[in-house]
């Protein structure tokens, strides 16, 4: 998998989340899934306790890295006008989809990606759309506006990202890892 960032490999600027399409959808229902599952047995033969501080450190690893990005996402989003959740959106609006779909992305609730996408509508940067097969639904579509303010955001995004630390093998596999944690 490539990934490009800025002025990393030259050329193209790519974020993560666009060279490997949605990671996202889905994730929710994995997790209510395994969640309702029983539980699995540790797949060490490390003393209680020691797993239990292992898992402490990792899930404050997790978490530092989640505010890292967030407070990129806010610092470059607040440049460029937006707020936090309105950058989140304009990021993972790949192409025309529904307000489902959006919130399934954003990782939020459906009535949260409304209020966001009203905003950004209001502001001329998507538009709602009759969905070419569910004549129920309506579609967000990025304006020419939204489109160029998405390409400036995702260049803003990939400079100095709290990942751009780590090389594109070490991302795949930071990636890789997740995955398995969250979807089992």
């Amino acid at each position: 998998m490539a990934n490009t960032r800025d002025g990393a490999h030259g050329g193209e600027q790519a974020t993560r989340s666009e060279a490997l399409g949605p990671v996202a959808p889905g994730l929710k229902a994995a997790a209510r899934a395994e969640s309702s599952a029983e539980a699995r047995e540790p797949q060490t033969s490390l003393p209680a306790e020691t797993l239990a501080e292992a898992e402490r450190r990792l899930c404050g690893l997790v978490n530092a890295l989640s505010r890292r990005i967030e407070g990129h996402v806010r610092e470059h989003a607040s440049a460029l006008g937006l707020t936090a959740p309105q950058a989140v959106a304009l990021r993972e609006l790949t192409g025309p989809m529904t307000l489902r779909e959006l919130a399934e992305r954003m990782c939020c609730e459906p009535s949260n990606a409304t209020f966001v996408s009203d905003r950004l509508e209001e502001q001329g940067l998507v538009e709602r759309r009759p969905h070419p097969s569910d004549r129920r639904a309506k579609q967000l579509v990025l304006t020419s506006e939204g489109a160029a303010l998405r390409d400036r955001l995702i260049a803003a995004l990939t400079r100095q990202s709290p990942l751009s630390r780590l090389s594109d093998r070490e991302q795949d596999t930071l990636q890789e890892l997740l995955l398995r944690a969250v979807v089992g």
